[in-house]
């Protein structure tokens, strides 16, 4: 469920829960591989990931389904809206024009669990970490209608070994994939666009849950750069460092670390 919050007058640092407007709300057929991220896209329009709604293989082939929301990154309006909706779908949107039971909220699709999604604040790129099944952790810049090959593809390889190559017009393939020697949970990320670590600015800052490992690559869009490890913490097993985030307003990335027990 998506929904929107009206501020509590008592408290401007709260939610009125009793102002609750459900915009989307669909059932989940598994417990994981369900939501992800909310970010607003310098075009005003909300962006959310969504997994492919769980368990191993993607049974119900939702991520390369248009008619389903599973798998997918969406782009709906939500200053205005539809009849019998609470958002409004943009026009611009690929999927608007194809009909039938297509869903015309969907930006991007073949996406297993892309729990993390960003902007780049300097030129607008929406970046994404999608986790893998058991072979390759992929992350990839999101374009408009762009297909990212799941569950025909994990990271650039075909899941099916003896498929014919893949043609590069159907698939997007991420700007890297790694496999799962180096980490098995990508986690991630930002783009980095501050001022105190001027080797960094620009690389996108992503880190591996499982492996602990922090990357920082630099990249056009397009095609990878270098890639550097920055630093290693135990995301899984220690409350080590939490949370990359940029801070608002000036592009420096902050983690969270706890601190000692009271």
């Amino acid at each position: 469920r998506i929904s929107r919050f009206k501020v509590s007058k008592e408290d401007p640092n709260k939610a009125d829960r009793s102002s609750e407007e459900k915009l989307l709300e669909f059932p989940k057929p598994y417990g994981n591989h369900n939501g992800g991220s909310l970010k607003f896209g310098p075009d005003g329009f909300l962006y959310i990931s969504i997994g492919d709604g769980g368990l191993a293989n993607d049974p119900h082939e939702n991520g390369q389904n248009l008619e389903t929301l599973w798998g997918k990154i969406l782009r709906i309006d939500v200053n205005r809206k539809d009849k019998g909706k609470n958002y409004a779908i943009g026009q611009d949107n690929p999927f608007v024009e194809r009909g039938n039971n297509v869903r015309g909220e969907i930006w991007a699709y073949g996406l297993r669990n892309p729990w993390r999604i960003a902007f780049d604040r300097e030129n607008g790129t929406l970046w994404n970490s999608d986790v893998g099944q058991d072979r390759f952790e992929e992350v990839n810049v999101i374009i408009r209608g762009g297909n990212y090959g799941w569950n025909l593809r994990e990271g650039k390889h075909p899941r099916d070994p003896n498929a014919v190559r893949d043609s590069a017009e159907k698939f997007v393939s991420p700007i890297l994939d790694y496999p799962r020697i180096e980490g098995k949970s990508v986690t991630g990320g930002v783009v980095y666009r501050g001022q105190r670590l001027p080797s960094l600015k620009g690389a996108y800052i992503y880190a591996d849950f499982v492996s602990g490992n922090i990357w920082a690559l630099h990249s056009d869009g397009k095609t990878a750069g270098a890639n550097h490890k920055v630093a290693r913490t135990s995301l899984l097993i220690s409350p080590g460092l939490i949370l990359l985030r940029p801070r608002q307003g000036r592009g420096e990335s902050h983690g969270l670390r706890p601190g000692p027990r009271a």
